[in-house]
This record gives C-alpha cells, sequence and structure tokens, in this order.
C-alpha cells in the first residue's frame, strides 16, 4: 500500500469536519428553493452539495489520482486503486426538520479492502473513527461493540426500505419477529449513525435494506474494528454491493441472520 493509512484517516477526519461546518452553520436556513426531491421523498439540499464539493476539494488537495464516489456528484474516473465513498449528509431528511440525527461519512478503499472510516455527527461533535486493524474509536476513544447475548434484551436499530419498497411485505413481516423477540427497535434516519451506535454499544445490532455504499463504508469499517460482524442477510460480505445489512457482536448478528434469512431467501443487487 504505497499511501500512509493514518495520513488518509487523518485527512477523512479533517474533511468530515469542514463538511460539519458548513452542514451546521446553514441548520434552520433552507428554504424551498434550497431542497429538491430526487425520488420520491429522497431529498437533496444545496447544504448536501456544498458538503460534498468541500470534502472532495479537501481529498483532492492531498490525494489528486484517488477515485472518488459521492451520493451527490457520482464515480469519478481514476486508474487509482484507492476510492474515496462520500455521503456527505447522512440523514437530510433529519437535517431539514432540524432533527439532530445525521452526519458526514467518508470511508476509503484500497481496491477490495476498507482501510479507514470516518463518520461525524456535527450537532454532538461526535466523530466515529476507525483504521484497518487499529481499532475504532469515538473522539479518540476506543470503543467496542456490545456484549449483549441475550435477543431478549438485545436493543437494535432499523429503517425502513423507503428505496426498495417491493420488500416491505417481507421486512415487515422479519421486523414483527424481531420486534417480538427483541427488548427494542428504534428508527433513527441515519444508517451511517446507526452503525456507529452499534459499534459503541448503544445498540447491539442493526439491520436494513435498500441501502447505498456510501450509507454504510465507513460504518462498516468502523463496526468490524469495534469487534463487530456485519453481512447481508445471508451472511455475505456483499453488502456494500446489495444494500442489505446486518450488524451486531457474533451472536446478536446470527440471531438476526437467522431471522432475516428466512423472510429474504434471495436478494438482488439494488
Amino acid at each position: 500500500m504505497s499511501a500512509d493509512a493514518q495520513h488518509i484517516l487523518d485527512t477523512a477526519k479533517a474533511a468530515a469536519r469542514k463538511a460539519g461546518e458548513i452542514i451546521q452553520d446553514r441548520l434552520g436556513q433552507l428554504d424551498a428553493s434550497a431542497i429538491d426531491e430526487k425520488t420520491t421523498n429522497d431529498f437533496v439540499t444545496s447544504v448536501d452539495l456544498a458538503a460534498e464539493s468541500a470534502i472532495i476539494r479537501y481529498i483532492h488537495e492531498h490525494y489528486p489520482d484517488h477515485r472518488i464516489l459521492g451520493e451527490e456528484s457520482g464515480q469519478s474516473q481514476s486508474g487509482s486503486d484507492y476510492e474515496w465513498i462520500i455521503d456527505p449528509l447522512d440523514g437530510t431528511t433529519n437535517f431539514v426538520k432540524n432533527i439532530p440525527f445525521y452526519a458526514v461519512s467518508i470511508g476509503v478503499r484500497y481496491r477490495a479492502q476498507m482501510i479507514a472510516g470516518v463518520v461525524y455527527n456535527p450537532p454532538a461533535d461526535e466523530l466515529f473513527s476507525a483504521r484497518f486493524q487499529h481499532g475504532a474509536y469515538l473522539n479518540d476513544i476506543p470503543i467496542n461493540i456490545g456484549n449483549t447475548d441475550d435477543f431478549s434484551r438485545a436493543f437494535l436499530a432499523t429503517g425502513f426500505p423507503h428505496h426498495a419498497k417491493h420488500y416491505l411485505s417481507p421486512f415487515m413481516s422479519a421486523f414483527t419477529q424481531i420486534f417480538d423477540d427483541a427488548a427494542g427497535v428504534r428508527r433513527l434516519g441515519a444508517a451511517a449513525l446507526d452503525l456507529c451506535y452499534t459499534a459503541c454499544g448503544r445498540f447491539d445490532g442493526f439491520w436494513e435494506l435498500g441501502l447505498h455504499a456510501w450509507d454504510m463504508a465507513a460504518g462498516s469499517l468502523i463496526i468490524e474494528e469495534a469487534g463487530g460482524v456485519i453481512t447481508d442477510f445471508q451472511g455475505k460480505a456483499n453488502h456494500l454491493e446489495n444494500g442489505f445489512v446486518i450488524a451486531g457482536n457474533s451472536l446478536i448478528h446470527q440471531h438476526l441472520i437467522n431471522t432475516l434469512s428466512t423472510y429474504f431467501e434471495e436478494i438482488e443487487n439494488e
């Protein structure tokens, strides 16, 4: 690996904080002309665009040849083995409604391996980070996945499949069973933060479908470096490709697989 992984992580942290400043400076200042609907109830604002632009500019100052996959700008073309996967504002609807659960997510992949991940929640000033084989952190303090081993005491997070509504019926059937078995389920509206909350033990597990790589790239590494397990609904490491994700400690993760795989025997690339 030719680039220094710690420098890459430090660059991602700085870029996330720059984007966070833009986001917070514009909180509560959007009018209708600054909000567009990409698809039904899928919003993009001038803040998303400004934050992503700032992130990309900062990355290019340090790594001008690296590839970038951004939620708003798409994928840049480059022969580099490094790819930055960016969601400038995960939880845009929460931001628009002034609900303080949204984040900047930046993951970096070298070939097929995630090597760095940062998720920053500006209103709480919480920055989750991880570097491959060097652990996961919240504001530079080490974090670990929760140790709950009794599913009846598991506190879980999920998200409804707004972008994959053809899966709503099996999702609700699975949700009913999980809800009956677990201690509680929350739906907060930002998958990147759901993964980080799971990584630090605030949630015991998380599942969702219909996601994109930029929703999960950083969070997936943070989960793994915190000692957790993350896969798709069939237990395979295809979640960044197909958008189906389960995360938690090994016991909670396996219980979720046992349930979800019965309702989703075959899954498609979303």
